[in-house]
């Protein structure tokens, strides 16, 4: 209720007309006012903001005023492409990151460690849109290797049954659709992963080496344990509370949308449909999609907490 409440009022708050956008400058003021009265623009703020709750509760989010579409339906259709990107790019970013933490903690102090860690602060440190330009100029623009944008070819068509281009095509067995999709995901997800993957190395490296100054450790070394079962058995599954809280806390965020990213590659996700919604003062679709990514943040941290219970049987038995 909080962030509905405060969208609501920030989208009033930006300065320009949604009626005036939509019809021009050339519009007389008796066609805008028409306009504003069709939509419903002309009532109190306190009338707009309670027809806005009746038709969330309802399920529905409203019209767009540029397309006048159902808000919910255009969301879903964008919605798909952000949360692929988005586990894509966490894909990415659990696995190098843990690895990368963990081998760091292991080797603590060694080259290695000053290594890994300089580049983790590189990597939290480089701006998003200036990586993807890179990344598109070097590995697509000169070594063909990837695409620059968009989800696939220019030549294909998607007619499946939902808007998951690479899992739907993976699960129909229609290959060439998967791998121009997957191609298509590698620079985006890239970019997008290289934030949250030092944010990982950091915080695994810093668990780790809590974990392996404990007791238990010492225990299961002096036993003869190989050093690999100790530290990827015995330690990283105590170390990994803070860092699946990091993981939901960023897979919650790219499931919002990665605008930057979302721009650079042309990618048709909700981040880019949203900032594009704001600049046309479209206030259905702007609150119809933060009303969804605040929902995607409470199921994530919804999600973190079970799995909390499986990640530390003591949270159980509690």
């Amino acid at each position: 209720m909080g962030v509905l409440v405060v969208i609501f009022l920030l989208m009033r708050a930006i300065p320009g007309d949604p009626a005036r956008l939509m019809l021009g400058e050339r519009a007389s003021p008796e066609q805008v006012e028409a306009l504003r009265v069709q939509m419903g623009l002309n009532k109190p703020l306190y009338v707009q903001f309670g027809a806005f709750l009746a038709d969330l509760l309802r399920g529905d989010l409203g019209t767009s005023l540029q397309s006048r579409q159902p808000v919910t339906a255009e969301l879903m259709a964008r919605y798909p492409a952000t949360v692929e990107l988005a586990i894509f790019a966490m894909l990415i970013a659990s696995t190098l990151g843990i690895l990368a933490g963990v081998v760091s903690a292991v080797w603590r102090n060694s080259v290695l460690d000053y290594g890994v860690m300089a580049a983790a602060l590189v990597g939290v440190s480089m701006p998003v849109f200036w990586l993807g330009l890179v990344l598109m100029m070097y590995c697509s623009v000169r070594l063909h290797w990837f695409p620059a944008g968009g989800r696939l070819d220019a030549r294909m068509v998607w007619e499946g049954a939902t808007q998951f281009v690479v899992l739907e095509s993976l699960l129909r067995g229609q290959w060439s659709t998967f791998v121009s999709g997957l191609r298509h995901l590698v620079l985006p997800g890239v970019a997008l992963a290289t934030i949250p993957l030092s944010i990982i190395a950091r915080i695994t490296r810093s668990s780790m080496l809590e974990v392996l100054n404990l007791d238990y450790i010492r225990t299961a070394r002096a036993k003869g344990l190989p050093g690999w079962r100790v530290n990827f058995k015995h330690a990283l599954k105590n170390a990994l509370l803070p860092v699946v809280t990091i993981i939901g806390l960023q897979v919650g965020l790219l499931l919002g949308g990665a605008v930057l990213t979302e721009t650079i590659f042309s990618w048709p996700g909700i981040g880019r449909y949203i900032v594009l919604a704001i600049g046309a003062r479209d206030y259905p679709v702007v609150q119809g999609g933060i009303a969804l990514i605040t929902l995607a943040m409470i199921l994530v941290n919804l999600v973190v907490d079970v799995i909390y219970t499986f990640v530390d049987p003591r949270i159980r038995y509690q």
